[in-house]
């Protein structure tokens, strides 16, 4: 199998990001802003997720929530995939409209799926929206429509992630409110009536970052937006708290995989 090979594909869907993943890199515990469903076609890797640790194969359906920190490594010599990346209002919009109470889920309920007609239904998606034309409106809006539904679906057994305390959310919203700001663990600690130490114990417990890591998460989620919308990798950089545009680099090929200047030229 070919080794660390990435690919940031031209989406014909507006919100719709496309990767193309043929590697053995073990990803760091890292985060997305979007909904992720993609296919391993390819190999096998083992993943951490909200639900736990997980193992997923050659035809397995893979997904993440917003936000849901994860990571990645290969069980044998490496694996490849596939996988869309959605904005939130078009996964949510979606799960709404789903839902007969016209309250959809927030989440997708399962890391991994293993159903060959979902598994089909994401490749002609992908195919579609990748495929270097302009893409068929109705018939994305159907693939999509009943992909959403499919990894929706709840099934016995599924547990909802525990909701973070409260004094570790107004830790977490300190860094949200402002991920640009120098905070110190005695920042958290006043803010969250805890000690320096039950705040990082108890952010990582409930985050499965520590909060320097949290905070680094949200600056190279500030640089994603940044360079999608054009702006240089160097004043990218810059804008979204790095020291400079080698260490904005290293934080989003160790999270991502693939490079910024990958990243920014599906954008071109």
């Amino acid at each position: 199998m070919a080794r660390n090979q990435f690919r940031m594909l031209r989406s014909a869907l507006s919100g719709v990001e496309a990767v193309a993943a043929e590697t053995h890199h073990s990803f760091a515990r890292h985060t997305h802003e979007q909904f992720g469903i993609g296919l391993i076609s390819a190999g096998a890797q083992s993943s951490l997720s909200g639900r736990g640790m997980v193992e997923a194969e050659a035809g397995d359906i893979i997904t993440v929530n917003p936000n849901e920190v994860h990571d990645g490594a290969p069980i044998g010599e490496g694996r490849s995939w596939r996988i869309l990346y959605f904005d939130p209002a078009i996964v949510s919009g979606l799960s709404r409209e789903i839902s007969e109470s016209g309250v959809g889920r927030s989440e997708i309920p399962h890391p991994v799926i293993r159903n060959a007609a979902i598994a089909a239904r994401f490749e002609t998606l992908f195919g579609a929206v990748t495929g270097g034309r302009a893409a068929d409106g109705l018939f994305c809006e159907e693939l999509l429509l009943q992909l959403v539904a499919d990894v929706m679906r709840e099934c016995s057994g599924t547990e909802e992630r525990p909701p973070v305390p409260a004094s570790i959310r107004v830790a977490r919203d300190l860094i949200d409110d402002d991920p640009l700001a120098a905070i110190s663990l005695a920042d958290l600690s006043r803010e969250s009536g805890l000690s320096r130490f039950q705040v990082l114990r108890g952010f990582a417990k409930a985050t499965g970052l520590t909060p320097h890591a949290y905070l680094v998460q949200a600056r190279i989620h500030i640089a994603r937006r940044l360079i999608a919308q054009g702006m240089p990798l160097a004043e990218a950089a810059f804008a979204s708290g790095f020291a400079d545009q080698s260490h904005m680099t290293r934080v989003f090929v160790r999270k991502y995989g693939l490079s910024p200047r990958l990243y920014a030229g599906a954008f071109l």
